[in-house]
C-alpha cells in the first residue's frame, strides 16, 4: 500500500461538496463551517479547498477523457500516488482533539467523484445544483474552458456560442454526477438547489446538518450567511431565440432538477416578447445526443471501481497489509 493509504483517515469524513463554478458553494463552506466541519484553512475567496486545485488541474481531463480502459489501472495507481501530497498538507493542518466532520469544496471535485469514493468508501458527497440557464450567463466560466471539450463535440465547440456550450457541460456533467451518486452512493449523497438554499435557508440547513451530522442554530446561520444573489433569474433578461436553444439542449437535466418552463413564468407576463414559448417536448434522453466518446465514459466509470479495488488489494498484499 502506498504512503498516503497507510495513513489512518480522522473519522467522520471525508465529506466532499461538488458543484458547476459560480453555483453559490461559497456560503455552503461557510454553513459547513459554522455547523462544526473542518474545511480546511488554505481557502481561497470563493472557499475552495486549495489544497486540491493542482491535483484537480492534473487529473480531470485524463481520468475523464480515456478511451481505452485498458490504461485505465495505470492512470488512477498514479493518481492514488499523486493525492497523498496534498492530502496529506490538508491533514496537517486538520488539528481536532475530538472526532469531528471534516472535508473541503472544490467545485471539480465532482469531475473525480468515482474515484474518490472507491479511495473513500465511506465518504459523502453533496452536490450543489444552480439553475443552468443562470449559469450559462455567469462571468465564471472556468470549468468551461478548463473541461469543456472533454464533453462537447467539436462542432458544439466551433458552431455554439459560450452560453450554450456552458449549458451543455451543466447539463452533462451534473447528470452524470447524480446517476452515479444516486446508483452508487445510497445515504452517502445529497443534491440540494442553490435557489432552494435561498428561498427555505432554515430548512435547507437542516438538511445538510443532518446528512453530515453536524450541528448549529440554523436560523442563526441563515441570517448570518445566505443573502440571495441579483443573479438569480437573471436568464430571463435574453432573448428568446438563445432561451430556445438553451432549452434545447439542456431541457433532460432541467426537467430533472426542477428547472423546467412552468404556469408561473407563463403568468410572469411576456416581457418584451421573452418566456412566451414551450421547449419542444423529445421523449429521447440527453444523454443520447452526446459526443460519441461521452457513451463508453458512464461504463468507464462504472469500472473504475473494481479497479481501484484490484489496486488497493494489491498493494495490501505486497505491503503485508
Amino acid at each position: 500500500m502506498t504512503k498516503q493509504l497507510q495513513l489512518k483517515l480522522p473519522p467522520l469524513g471525508p465529506n466532499l461538496v461538488g458543484a458547476t463554478g459560480g453555483s453559490g458553494t461559497r456560503v455552503v463552506t461557510r454553513i459547513l463551517r459554522a455547523g462544526g466541519m473542518y474545511v480546511g484553512r488554505n481557502l481561497n475567496r470563493a472557499e475552495d479547498a486549495m489544497y486540491f486545485e493542482s491535483y484537480l488541474n492534473d487529473w480531470i481531463n485524463p481520468f475523464i477523457s480515456r478511451t481505452c480502459f485498458s490504461d485505465s489501472r495505470e492512470i488512477e495507481r498514479e493518481m492514488i500516488h499523486n493525492l497523498e501530497a496534498p492530502l496529506s498538507k490538508y491533514l496537517e493542518d486538520f488539528q481536532a482533539e475530538e472526532p469531528q466532520p471534516w472535508g473541503w469544496k472544490n467545485g471539480r471535485s465532482m469531475y473525480l467523484l468515482p474515484f474518490f469514493h472507491c479511495l473513500f468508501p465511506r465518504m459523502k458527497f453533496l452536490h450543489i445544483i444552480r439553475d443552468g440557464r443562470d449559469m450559462a450567463y455567469s462571468k465564471n466560466q472556468n470549468q468551461l474552458r478548463k473541461h469543456g471539450s472533454l464533453l462537447l463535440s467539436s462542432t458544439e465547440q466551433q458552431q455554439w456560442s459560450s452560453p450554450v456550450q456552458s449549458i451543455a457541460l451543466w447539463s452533462r456533467i451534473n447528470l452524470l454526477v447524480a446517476e452515479y451518486g444516486e446508483k452508487n452512493l445510497p445515504g452517502q449523497y445529497l443534491r440540494i438547489r442553490f435557489e432552494d438554499l435561498c428561498t427555505a435557508p432554515v430548512a435547507t440547513i437542516f438538511q445538510i446538518f443532518e446528512f453530515f451530522g453536524l450541528q448549529g442554530n440554523a436560523e442563526e446561520i441563515a441570517r448570518d450567511e445566505v443573502s440571495p444573489p441579483d443573479s438569480i433569474g437573471r436568464w430571463r433578461n435574453e432573448d428568446m431565440p438563445n432561451l430556445e436553444l438553451l432549452h434545447q439542449v439542456a431541457r433532460t437535466a432541467l426537467q430533472k432538477f426542477g428547472y423546467g418552463i412552468t404556469a408561473e413564468f407563463q403568468q410572469q407576463g411576456n416581457r418584451g416578447g421573452r418566456l412566451s414559448f414551450q421547449p419542444p417536448y423529445n421523449s429521447e434522453t440527453e444523454l443520447l445526443e452526446f459526443p460519441e466518446r461521452l457513451q463508453n465514459i458512464r461504463s468507464q466509470l462504472k469500472k473504475s471501481c473494481d479497479w481501484l479495488a484490484l489496486i488497493r488489494t494489491n498493494l495490501n498484499s505486497s505491503s503485508g497489509g
